[in-house]
């Protein structure tokens, strides 16, 4: 499935890993995506409070989030990290990325009852689950998980792509929501699919992977936009987190507070859309070997559906984005 083309970014935008990000005022992308009523947003978390976990998500916080709010971005230096660790100096051999029309890899298979997409070699001795944004099995996200799998020299990476959905992402025709039927569709959407509901799911979801490949010793799990929040719910959960490592592309709902639970080692690649204060505190919250970097021209989704490869800059940041997660584990995943 092509993802769409609209998003044109300049080439001459200079590098994440320089100075400062400007202080700019400017919509969050979900606060754009999911722009909802009040009314809406109180169904969704009602919804979302069905799902046991321990950090309930407040109507009002939803409604924040859902509703088309400018969230005030302040002057914040990121984080950087060096290009090569160690043996990774020539571990990321990322193959030729396909704009369009991308051809899979690999194939799909069934775990615990969910169609998922499986990536790698069969001798892999670490997995990687993959939860995609809320558009779902898009061509890019699918590359995305081809290059984890084929892309370092010295660790076998086998990759998982579970369909939460269950065969119904969101449709990308729902985008932007421009109509109050969008909306309504919206609203409806992120009610019957709450993150902490994914979050509760998944170390059983990884138990069934270890029936099927018990060859895997160990797990990393990444997750972009909506998965984000997953990831941060889940390796919060000392007592069933499953991972050992995990990464966050553009991720939605930035909560500072739980960067503070997270026992495991963690990526975050943030977009210029993210909120930077709340990035910014959320990185300082960490306890753990971190990486924490804004992409400053990349739009919130550039990692997974919503990423033209068809424009340069994009895509030449699409594939950073990857190369930098795969440093990160390399280094940090023992």
């Amino acid at each position: 499935m092509p993802g769409p083309n609209q998003f044109r970014l300049a080439a001459s935008v200079p590098s994440a890993s320089s100075a400062s990000l400007s202080s700019v005022s400017r919509p969050s992308a979900y606060s754009r995506l999911l722009h909802t009523s009040t009314s809406q947003a109180a169904t969704a978390s009602a919804a979302l409070q069905t799902t046991a976990h321990p950090r309930p998500i407040s109507a009002q916080f939803l409604a924040n989030t859902l509703i088309n709010k400018p969230a005030p971005l302040q002057t914040a230096k990121m984080s950087t990290m060096q290009a090569c660790h160690g043996h990774n100096e020539a571990c990321c051999n990322i193959p030729p990325v396909v704009t369009s029309g991308y051809s899979p890899k690999g194939s799909y298979s069934e775990y615990d009852g969910l169609k998922t997409y499986v990536t790698g070699p069969d001798d892999a001795t670490k997995g990687i689950v993959v939860i995609y944004d809320i558009f779902g099995y898009f061509d890019q996200t699918v590359q995305g998980a081809d290059i984890l799998a084929t892309s370092d020299d010295h660790t076998k990476y086998k990759v998982f792509i579970p369909d939460w959905f269950q065969g119904e992402p969101c449709p990308i025709e729902w985008y932007p929501p421009d109509n109050d039927e969008k909306k309504k569709n919206l609203g409806a959407f992120f009610g019957k699919n709450p993150p902490p509901g994914v979050a509760e799911k998944l170390p059983a979801f990884v138990k069934a992977l270890n029936v099927k490949h018990p060859n895997i010793k160990s797990w990393g799990l990444i997750g972009f936009c909506w998965g984000g929040k997953v990831v941060s719910l889940t390796t919060t959960n000392a007592e069933t987190n499953p991972f050992s490592i995990a990464a966050e592309c553009h991720p939605a709902m930035v909560n500072p507070e739980e960067a503070k639970g997270i026992k495991v080692p963690l990526i975050l690649l943030a977009s210029k859309e993210e909120p930077e204060d709340k990035v910014k505190e959320f990185e300082q919250n960490l306890s753990v070997p971190k990486h924490v970097e804004t992409f400053k021209d990349q739009i919130h989704g550039f990692m997974a559906a919503r990423s033209d490869l068809k424009d340069e800059r994009v895509k030449s940041e699409y594939i950073r984005g990857y190369k930098t997660v795969l440093e990160f584990f390399g280094k940090h995943w023992n």
